[in-house]
């Protein structure tokens, strides 16, 4: 859990963190999750959550931060995560004593006390049903952005109504691991953002409302127990009395509806229509602003939080940098120097040879091995020259990006081509 506090010409006055598994050992996580015993299912517990929250103020608070200073305050949370609050909480919420840190005050208000997050892959059968009642892979995409995912909120809900439906009849509202959090500090129930709310496979990218067809292919009345969705920039209202009482914030500071992480980092970049933004991590992801999306079976359209008629693109690559470990260790010595100069010392094209490298198997697309072509086009088994093999690798992985890119309506002016 990270905390960051800027003035209002966006310096950095203070910042600090909790580290799940360090500062909160009695919850005994790896990586701040349960992997479970069929290595699919993995949770969160979530007052682990909610003490790093009081663990992270109490900080912030011995430290001296003046909390009446905020104005106001937002965050965002690890898409596709979900929580569920028992019958009754909303009191509990609304109610609680600035006496005691909240995960006292909390500690039975959640029908499901571990939550499925962005790891869960334990809903495969859940998928395909949901494809199957809405007429298949592409419509469930025209619909929501994305085919099914096992980690998508609405598959998850209704893998708990499967196993147990009065789990499910016990919870009163389901919320994303961000309006979570927002909830948390306006002490009532926030809505979910469209933009965090379509990585549910729930929700209708086009006109921003609960697609019926695919809560009824979840579980019953799901819809009140997610409430109405509303645009990522909404302000929800002042922040609770617990907190001014307990740590001094200004009553009249409020709350911002709170996002997911991918749409928070389309945001903190700054991106605007026509730019693209690629993290080179162990996955590489790759996101972008869209006016007319296209949704396609690969990638994902979510609703734009900065701008709530357009869209942005998220693609993940699996065979990111470990990838590029491996031929850098194969190619270049285990040395990035010897890498970087294999690359400079090859000329844009590679004279035509070429290369898609999957060492695990790709999300998009799917499939798997390293597949060589030379210049004529032919697939070449064995290997490129290093220098060659290492831009063959460079080249194909970015041509990747932008093809798939271009398939969820990204468009390259001619001037960026002239460029």
């Amino acid at each position: 859990l990270k905390v960051i506090a800027i003035d209002e010409q966006l310096r950095v006055i203070y910042e600090d963190n909790v580290h799940f598994d360090k500062d909160l050992p009695e919850f005994k996580t790896q990586g701040g999750v349960y992997i479970h015993s069929d290595r699919l299912t993995v949770t969160s517990p979530v007052l682990m959550w909610i003490k790093a929250l009081d663990m992270i103020l109490e900080k912030m608070k011995s430290s001296g931060f003046n909390f009446s200073q905020v104005r106001a305050l937002s965050g965002a949370g690890q898409q596709h995560g979900s929580v569920y609050w028992k019958k009754g909480s909303i009191h509990i919420l609304k109610n609680a004593s600035p006496e005691l840190p909240l995960h006292q005050s909390l500690k039975a208000c959640f029908s499901v006390s571990n939550s499925p997050i962005w790891m869960d892959s334990s809903t495969a059968s859940q998928c395909s049903a949901l494809e199957k009642a809405v007429g298949g892979a592409q419509h469930l995409a025209n619909i929501t952005g994305s085919r099914a995912y096992e980690r998508f909120t609405g598959n998850q809900i209704a893998k708990i109504y499967s196993q147990n439906p009065e789990v499910y009849m016990q919870t009163e509202r389901i919320s994303l691991v961000s309006s979570f959090a927002a909830s948390l500090f306006l002490g009532a129930y926030a809505p979910i953002d469209y933009s965090d709310g379509s990585g549910m496979n729930l929700l209708q990218i086009r006109e921003k409302v609960w697609a019926v067809s695919c809560l009824d292919a979840c579980a019953p009345v799901l819809q009140e127990k997610l409430g109405c969705p509303v645009p990522s920039h909404s302000v929800l209202g002042p922040i609770s009395p617990y907190y001014s009482q307990r740590y001094g914030f200004s009553p009249d500071c409020k709350i911002v509806a709170f996002t997911g992480d991918n749409p928070a980092s389309l945001a903190g970049m700054r991106l605007q229509e026509g730019d693209i933004a690629i993290s080179l991590g162990t996955s590489d992801t790759l996101f972008l602003w869209i006016q007319e999306p296209t949704p396609a079976l690969e990638g994902h359209i979510l609703c734009n939080p900065v701008d709530s008629q357009a869209y942005m693109a998220l693609l993940c690559f699996k065979n990111g940098s470990l990838m590029r470990e491996k031929i850098r260790d194969d190619c270049a010595s285990g040395s990035w120097d010897e890498f970087s100069k294999a690359l400079s010392s090859t000329v844009a094209g590679n004279n035509g040879n070429l290369g898609f490298y999957f060492d695990v198997m790709e999300i998009t697309p799917e499939a798997v091995g390293i597949h060589r072509f030379n210049r004529d086009n032919q697939k070449v088994v064995s290997s490129f020259p290093k220098e060659v093999e290492i831009r063959a690798l460079i080249e194909g992985q970015f041509m990747a990006k932008r093809i798939h890119a271009e398939k969820l309506g990204y468009k390259v002016s001619k001037y960026d081509e002239k460029a």
